[in-house]
């Protein structure tokens, strides 16, 4: 057996704890305060074809005005479904359809709304946790097939440690994205 087999690769770990961080921070540009940002249906999915897909596969996103993002639907026949994948995906936004244009009227962030946003910027970086922890544990799962193979305590316990650095790094840097996004949210 090689040393190989007892080495733990926190290069891949790594890896996806800042694609984990790169997609909170993809959520967090959608959560555009009180501005019209076509960003803001970047995250919103849609069940066209058999198969989640972006809305801006399905149609061309514009920002016309400074309190309008105007989405022009290619396929007639997906416009209820981004209609609805909109009006469910917690933007607060209600759609409004105009032909092949679905027209999102971004309203003045009023104290509640801010507090909505700012709430669902939790969620999203609960979730950015959560795939944190699972990529720990995928880590740790490492090292215990590792222990099966002979790695040493020392070892087991470096490793460990390493891991749990890792984790640590990216849940503080979460945090920070975090209250910075809400601070953010909650300027008026």
């Amino acid at each position: 057996m090689s040393n190989d087999d007892l080495d733990i690769d926190t290069d891949a770990l790594k890896r996806r704890m800042d694609g984990a961080m790169n997609a909170l921070k993809t959520e967090f540009a959608s959560l555009r305060t009180g501005r019209a940002s076509a960003s803001i249906v970047d995250p919103i999915m849609v069940d066209a074809y058999g198969q989640m897909t972006p809305i801006n596969q399905l149609g061309t996103v514009n920002v016309p005005e400074p309190r309008m993002v105007v989405i022009n639907v290619w396929d007639k026949a997906m416009i209820s479904k981004v209609e609805k994948a909109i009006r469910e995906s917690g933007i607060g936004i209600n759609p409004i359809s105009d032909g092949p244009l679905i027209r999102l009227p971004i309203p003045e962030l009023n104290e509640e709304r801010r507090r909505e946003l700012s709430k669902v910027a939790g969620t999203y970086a609960e979730n950015a946790k959560v795939a944190i922890r699972n990529v720990r544990r995928d880590g740790m799962d490492q090292i215990k097939k590792a222990k099966v193979n002979g790695m040493g305590e020392d070892d087991q316990k470096m490793w460990s440690e390493e891991v749990q650095e890792l984790t640590d790094k990216a849940i503080a840097a979460i945090d920070r994205a975090l209250e910075s996004k809400q601070q953010e949210i909650m300027q008026v």
